[in-house]
């Protein structure tokens, strides 16, 4: 039977990693020992897991997983004049609410394109860490509040299948918010969940074969970060670049028409930090320039095709349900028109076990 353990994380900087297997044995000892696999799930849109595959890569190297964070955080510097910082813009945002809510969208833009994900599954391995990465753990000076669940479980099987049509409008480059009640995703979900009375288990959205130029996350769904912060970085990341360096400047316009040569330098050399982070080989980082300059939109961002979210009854003898912060979203993210204005996606019920 799958065991279930609630964390709470007190972050001690703003980019925290914290070891969540080495919490859980210091706190409950070894109770995951006998689960040969895991799923763990972040309930935060500027706080979760790299896949296990790259995760790997990174743990190899001496200095870990931080250089490769390091790539994103100087791609999406803090306090470089974002829309979605700008919180008198916020509708929906009360005035109490103003006034504590943090300014974090580079936080968001670097969780979406360096690849974090809010629920991911890990063959565990003795001594291989798992980190839960925070990239907006402290706000004026004061640690926020962050949960995890860790679900151990020994084998999974699909137990059922279905596909969701999303209407897409005309414009190449645009974000679907897939928790919108209007599309049916959850109630779909859900009626599948109760069908099949899973209890423990997740979800897995994932593009249908067809679709291309396209990916998905899961994050805030706030209309400045999605259809003007994430949408400048996916039509031109270069102009991105240059645009958040020269506000940072005391004197932008000392250099207005060099900016966009200094972000293209800039990305180069903190390209090449990328490259030792990962430990490439010459032919792979071959492979990986030409991808990484070639188009920019879909090689900036490492956008995934698929994301999970997490299934439980919270320990209890209630249904199942879908588990998700309140901030939290599947988004659909295009930078190529869809055909006929319509996207696909695929989803499939997993049983823990």
């Amino acid at each position: 039977m799958p065991l279930e353990i609630n964390l709470e994380i007190s972050p001690r900087t703003r980019l925290d990693l914290v070891d969540v297997d080495k919490q859980i044995a210091d706190t409950h000892g070894d109770v995951l020992g006998e689960f040969p696999r895991a799923l763990y799930c972040s309930y935060h849109t500027t706080a979760g897991y790299l896949d296990q595959g790259i995760a790997g890569r990174l743990n190899r190297k001496e200095d870990g997983v931080a250089p490769y964070l390091s790539f994103f955080k100087k791609i999406f510097p803090e306090g470089a004049g974002y829309q979605h910082d700008e919180l008198h813009l916020r509708e929906e945002l009360t005035e109490e609410q103003r006034r504590v809510e943090p300014c974090n969208a580079d936080s968001h833009l670097a969780f979406i394109s360096a690849g974090l994900r809010s629920c991911v599954t890990y063959r565990r391995r003795k001594g291989e860490p798992v980190y839960f990465i925070d990239l907006d753990g402290v706000n004026e000076g004061r640690p926020r509040k962050r949960c995890t669940t860790v679900l151990g479980f020994s084998t999974e099987e699909i137990v059922a299948r279905d596909r969701l049509a999303v209407p897409m409008s005309a414009h190449p480059v645009e974000s679907v918010n897939l928790k919108d009640p209007r599309l049916g995703l959850f109630q779909q979900c859900q009626e599948m969940i109760d069908r099949y009375g899973v209890t423990k288990g997740r979800i897995h959205l994932t593009l249908s074969p067809g679709e291309r130029q396209a990916g998905l996350t899961v994050n805030e769904y706030e209309t400045l970060l999605m259809q003007h912060d994430l949408a400048e970085v996916i039509r031109d990341p270069f102009r991105f670049m240059a645009e958040k360096s020269r506000h940072l400047l005391a004197d932008p316009r000392a250099i207005p028409n060099k900016t966009m040569g200094y972000a293209k330098y800039d990305l180069v050399r903190i390209f090449n930090e990328l490259v030792d982070a990962l430990g490439l080989n010459d032919s792979m980082i071959e492979q990986v320039a030409s991808r990484f300059f070639g188009a920019p939109a879909s090689r900036f961002l490492r956008m995934k095709r698929s994301v999970n979210v997490l299934v439980t009854n919270g320990n209890s003898a209630q249904r199942g349900h879908l588990a998700q912060g309140p901030f939290q979203s599947p988004i659909l993210v295009q930078w190529r028109q869809a055909k006929n204005r319509m996207r696909h996606i695929d989803i499939t019920l997993v049983r823990f076990k």
